[in-house]
Order: structure tokens, then sequence, then C-alpha cells
């Protein structure tokens, strides 16, 4: 059985049946959505999914600024005046 990343976790059934219930119930954490009991998706609020994606958007940029920095080595110093 995999390991569920979540505290709180509902079949598909009870997803269906009364989702807005079932959101309130978990108090803002992750909600692990099971089918035949195996993890199928995570359900989780709005506003922790805006953090996740910002967070990733942060790590991308990150990425960049790394790769960025190794190629400072080949870079043509110029005076901004003489453009």
């Amino acid at each position: 059985m995999k390991t569920l990343l979540a505290n709180c976790s509902a079949s598909i059934s009870e997803l269906k049946k009364n989702p807005s219930a079932l959101i309130d119930q978990a108090e803002g954490e992750p909600i692990a959505i099971l089918n035949h009991n195996r993890p199928t998706a995570y359900l989780i609020p709005a506003e922790t999914y805006e953090q996740l994606m910002e967070k990733l958007e942060d790590y991308q940029l990150g990425v960049i600024v790394r790769e960025r920095q190794n190629e400072k080595i080949s870079a043509i110093e110029m005076n901004i005046d003489e453009l």
C-alpha cells in the first residue's frame, strides 16, 4: 500500500456525495482521495495550491539564476554609456 501524504482521506464516493462538507471537515488540511483504498488524488485548499505554485516558480527561477551564473565567465564587460 502506498503511503498517504495526508492526515485525512475520503473515497471518491464520499467526495461525490458532499464535497463541501468534506473540505470543511478537513479544516484546511490536504485530503487523500482514495479509489479501492489507494490514493488517486489529493484535494488541497486553493490557498495552499497557490503557495505551492509560488514556491515552484521561485525554485525554477533559482535554477535559471544558477545556470546563468555559470555563463558569467564568458561574458564581455561593457560600459552602459558606450552602448
